[in-house]
């Protein structure tokens, strides 16, 4: 492989690396403004993996709810999907069905 071709490589996979950091700071801040733990339901959905260093950098990155724009459901699911993270995705699904449950019932 040639150096420009490796560099074009190189490129790819860093804004790769990137956008998955974007989709994980979304996924934190979307925990944060529900008031929910994003290291507790990432550890729910992926119960054998280590300590989650990109989700560590997220978190430092996240404000409080009051600072944050709103995050809606169906973005958070978008950007969990597209990356593949269905396990993910299926715990949030989960959190906002009990969310939405408590809304319901006024708690």
């Amino acid at each position: 492989m040639d150096s420009e071709s490796k560099s074009l490589e190189e490129r790819i996979v860093e804004s790769y690396r990137q956008d998955e950091d974007m989709m994980i700071l979304v996924f934190a801040q979307w925990c944060v403004n529900q008031g929910l733990d994003p290291a507790e339901l990432y550890r729910k959905a992926y119960p054998d993996q280590p300590v989650n260093e990109p989700l560590a950098r997220a978190l430092a990155l996240t404000v409080p709810k009051e600072e944050a724009g709103d995050i809606a459901d169906h973005t958070v699911l978008g950007v969990l999907s597209l990356y593949g993270n269905d396990d993910l995705a299926a715990v949030v699904t989960e959190a906002m069905e009990q969310i939405a449950a408590a809304y319901k019932s006024g708690t």
